[in-house]
């Protein structure tokens, strides 16, 4: 009996998901972890063209939601646990609060300083895609009327036939959905719209999700007529089989965010994630990574943005890309973030 207080302790500290082996191709150097929100079917061409580059270098790959990764690699720095080598998340204000809290290692070089300014801070956050947010429509279902390319038009159109678009638009859940919060804060910061939109959604009962993919399940189904706000990686990648699918660049402004990576400060492979990090911030990576996993790299030398975007240059307006930064925590303070929740259900009432 005297033995069992180290149980829970056990439990605390155990896998919370499901990881994929890449083991080392050659003699091994030792395996990096990766905690990622990334589909682990989507990063796959990476890690092993990383293992061509570095087949020394063994990689296992744990697929979690941003929040959940967020709050396990907290706890297991926090009680010396070194587990992770890096972490990649959509989540760009939860990176940015893993630097800020000192939980990230600084790396320095010629390809981290290739990205642009507003994807990379203190040489400890790095953004290493370029994925706007998109409007996303059922074609057939909008059949004869016009598909709106703004945000105004999309509130005029609602305004104008509030029936049709009754529980037929859906976004993220932004109470559970880290990467929903995170543009529905910047919306709030950029968009002048925003307002009267959420309220416009209020009047039709807007259907809300925690994923991209149910998301774009429904839309596909004809349940939902669209989606906004949507990641526009997964949205074109799902037009690319699917005529049916009609994606939008909002011309007032499009959002842009970069998923980002951090290597850990307490890495139990510091220099193996080095490697890592350097090879997923190099233009051979990027251009893996652009051809092979449908992700749009963010290096400018590869291509120009709207080819990167797979659409002519007359489909999309201001482009606003979210900055790696301190800005990005006034959302994440616990005052500001009930605050918001509180008005956007409010004002939505109860959403489902």
């Amino acid at each position: 009996m005297k033995m069992r207080w180290w149980l829970p302790l056990l439990c605390f500290l155990s896998p919370l998901a499901a990881g994929k082996e890449y083991p080392p191709r050659s003699a091994p150097e030792g395996t990096i972890t990766l905690y990622s929100t990334l589909d682990t079917a989507v990063f796959e061409p990476l890690l092993v063209d990383f293992q061509r580059v570095h087949p020394e270098i063994g990689v296992r790959y744990e697929n979690l939601d941003a929040t959940p990764q967020y709050e396990r690699f907290v706890r297991e720095a926090d009680a010396g646990v070194r587990r992770a080598d890096l972490l990649i998340s959509t989540s760009m204000d939860l990176q940015v609060k893993l630097v800020n809290d000192g939980y990230a290692a600084e790396h320095v070089s010629a390809s981290a300083d290739a990205l642009p300014a507003w994807a990379r801070w203190r040489n400890e956050a790095f953004g290493f895609t370029f994925e706007p947010a998109v409007m996303v429509f059922n074609r057939a279902a909008m059949e004869g009327r016009p598909v709106p390319q703004s945000r105004a038009e999309l509130i005029d159109q609602i305004r104008r036939e509030p029936e049709f678009w009754r529980s037929r638009i859906g976004t993220y859940d932004i109470s559970r959905s880290s990467v929903g919060y995170l543009l529905a804060s910047q919306d709030v910061r950029q968009s002048s719209e925003f307002g009267a939109l959420v309220e416009a959604f209020g009047d039709i009962d807007l259907q809300v999700e925690e994923h991209t993919a149910t998301l774009l399940e429904r839309i596909e189904s004809g349940d939902l007529v669209a989606g906004y706000n949507l990641l526009g990686s997964y949205a074109r990648a799902r037009a690319g089989s699917d005529r049916n699918f009609l994606l939008v660049y909002p011309r007032d402004h499009t959002l842009v965010l970069a998923r980002t990576v951090v290597i850990a400060r307490n890495a139990p492979n510091p220099v193996l994630a080095h490697k890592f990090l350097e090879y997923l911030l190099s233009v051979r990576g990027q251009r893996v990574m652009a051809a092979q996993c449908g992700l749009p790299p963010i290096r400018k030398e590869l291509d120009g943005v709207y080819e990167r975007l797979g659409v002519n240059e007359s489909q999309i307006g201001v482009l606003r890309p979210i900055s790696l930064g301190p800005g990005l925590l006034v959302y994440l303070d616990q005052q500001k973030r009930r605050q918001m929740l509180e008005a956007w259900r409010a004002i939505l009432g109860e959403i489902r």
